[in-house]
């Protein structure tokens, strides 16, 4: 029997162990789908909000709260392991954007979604062209010198569109700085990477 807080068993109290008597689990399990869902935890910043008399905006907390579900995809997708890092990096980049602008709504199509997509294609196009010309003359490290150069130019086109896109409402704010840090990488893996080629370059001569 339980009496004042012990237990007790024919009069006497009994030491209760984690092993014994009241079976208590050493390790709790985590239980799937027994997380509040987004409506559940804006209803509850909402109420603590309108309890201390402050602004609430319900559209910025569900992108907050929200998980980036696309950029859980690409994480998932298999890369090239041979490829440069900056190649694989714009590869990722390229698939995020896809999958970002495809949700997009539609009257967004012909001024933002096709114009990121296609910078991303033609930035990965320059990149792979660029790493097959091998420097063994100089109009050849000239040509490959170009490509990486029209890479950074359009990296940070899409940068500069990526921006407007969200402003426009075309892509969420939580996607435009996903964006962004995924275009600061490549851009920088890109500089390091024409950096590298001159001072192979140099040496060379």
């Amino acid at each position: 029997m339980l009496k004042y807080g012990k237990i007790y068993k024919e009069g006497k109290m009994l030491q209760v162990s984690r092993d014994s008597n009241l079976k208590i689990p050493k390790k709790l399990e985590n239980f799937n789908g027994t997380e509040n869902s987004i409506e559940d935890k804006v209803a509850v910043k909402q109420a603590i909000a309108t309890a201390e008399n402050k602004r609430f905006n319900k559209k910025e907390l569900e992108e907050s709260i929200e998980n980036d579900n696309e950029l859980e995809q690409v994480n998932k997708l298999p890369f090239n392991s041979n490829d440069l890092m900056v190649i694989t990096v714009v590869k990722k980049l390229a698939a995020y954007i896809i999958a970002v602008t495809e949700k997009s709504p539609k009257k967004f199509r012909g001024v933002f979604v096709n114009r990121m997509q296609n910078y991303c294609l033609d930035t990965l196009e320059c990149l792979l062209e660029a790493n097959f010309i091998r420097m063994d003359a100089i109009e050849k490290k000239t040509k490959r010198e170009e490509l990486q150069k029209e890479a950074i130019v359009k990296l940070k086109l899409l940068g500069y569109v990526s921006m407007v896109a969200e402003n426009s409402g075309c892509i969420l704010k939580k996607q435009y700085k996903q964006i962004s840090i995924q275009l600061s990488e490549a851009i920088n893996l890109t500089v390091a990477w024409k950096k590298s080629d001159d001072e192979r370059w140099k040496k060379r001569s």
